[in-house]
């Protein structure tokens, strides 16, 4: 199965990629829920993600935002990662 096919399968879809607005409403599911983990900063000083907004919004059950969305779990849980070796290793 390709990939075209399983994302539009998804009743979850994670994107990383950082290709902004790469995903659109023909490639999701109707009700998924999607979590935009893509940044992409422009000169002009937007920042976008990697699922287009617009053209899902009336489709896609939850999204989450970009800027403002998982980018500090992220953090938190880098830094969770970066205090467990810590104590794996005797840092």
């Amino acid at each position: 199965m390709g990939a075209e096919k399983e994302v539009k399968q998804a009743d979850v879809l994670i994107t990383v990629c950082g290709c902004p607005k790469f995903i659109k409403s023909d490639m999701i599911k109707e009700g998924a829920v999607l979590i935009d983990g893509g940044i992409t900063r422009f000169s002009d000083g937007r920042v976008v993600g990697d699922i287009d907004r617009e053209s899902v919004k009336d489709k896609a059950a939850y999204l989450t935002p970009v800027p403002g969305g998982i980018g500090p779990l992220t953090v938190a849980l880098l830094l969770k990662n970066v205090y467990l070796a810590s104590k794996k290793y005797e840092v």
